[in-house]
């Protein structure tokens, strides 16, 4: 792949289907989690500088929520620097996917600074991306290519799925986030045990369409739920607006409802009467 000058690339967000926690490897929880990109994204730019010097940039509505000081984003881009020899560059990185909503923002963010360097530096040396990735977080290494998959371990290990439908879903985003740390505490400190549905929910999806969303279920839902933020009454509000299945995300706060179409998930936007920002989004294959 031939240097570039300028290179721009869509960060997609992730939906969470189903997530089962199944134990745990040291600090780690372990996960299995039926999962994809949809079609909710940031645009990262990189462009080249001769200097050596490396900036990343923020824009976007402060509502999605503040970017700490050491972001992945920035994280990410000093470890290719580092580990590919790269030059200088600005990144800019435009922001559409809420902060503390389980979908994925600053995992999304770093794995759309890893590829937009790799175009900008003609890299495809995917495997050594995908361990940088890892270093990240657990769903940045999924991220760079996105899609349908089956994450397990610590959310590292990534199995794409083929045959799969797409599903259009109404995304409720309450106005305040959720902790992924303080929902894990909650969880542990619950207590409580739930059937694993990731198998099912994937045999029951090929098979069925946009019906196999029944077997959605997220294990991390009443932890969420005690923290506040809403999580409660938009999961009531996502359950209301669709027969065939609703869920939460990640560790929320966004909730979903699943629709066969656009069109159906378009009318429900217009029904909803709720204070959660409502989005229409569909599932996007693998890059």
């Amino acid at each position: 792949m031939a240097k570039m000058d300028r290179v721009s690339v869509r960060a997609y967000a992730k939906v969470n289907f189903t997530l089962d926690i199944l134990g745990r490897e040291g600090e780690f929880h372990l996960l299995d989690s039926l999962v994809s990109t949809v079609s909710l994204y940031d645009r990262v730019t990189a462009v080249r500088r001769e200097d050596g010097a490396l900036s990343v940039d923020f824009r976007g509505a402060e509502a999605l929520g503040s970017v700490p000081p050491e972001s992945n984003a920035s994280r990410a881009a000093r470890a290719f620097m580092q580990a590919f020899s790269a030059g200088g560059a600005d990144v800019r990185i435009e922001r559409h996917i809420p902060a503390g909503g389980g979908l994925g923002s600053s995992s999304a963010d770093a794995a759309g600074v890893l590829l937009a360097l790799a175009g900008l530096y003609g890299v495809t040396d995917m495997v050594r991306l995908k361990a940088i990735a890892d270093s990240l977080g657990s769903d940045t290494g999924y991220l760079l290519t996105g899609g349908w998959a089956r994450m397990t371990g610590r959310g590292e290990r990534i199995a794409p799925l083929a045959d799969m439908p797409v599903l259009h879903l109404l995304l409720l985003l309450p106005p305040a986030g959720v902790s992924t740390p303080r929902c894990f505490a909650e969880y542990d400190r619950r207590g409580e045990a739930f059937a694993p549905r990731t198998q099912l929910a994937i045999g029951l999806l090929r098979a069925e369409g946009a019906g196999g969303a029944r077997a959605f279920t997220n294990a991390l839902t009443r932890a969420a739920c005690s923290l506040g933020g809403g999580v409660a009454r938009a999961l009531e509000e996502a359950k209301a607006l669709s027969p065939l299945g609703s869920g939460m995300s990640g560790s929320g706060s966004a909730c979903y409802a699943v629709f066969a179409s656009e069109a159906d998930c378009l009318a429900a936007r217009e029904r909803y009467t709720g204070n959660a920002a409502a989005l229409c989004v569909r599932t996007v294959p693998q890059r």
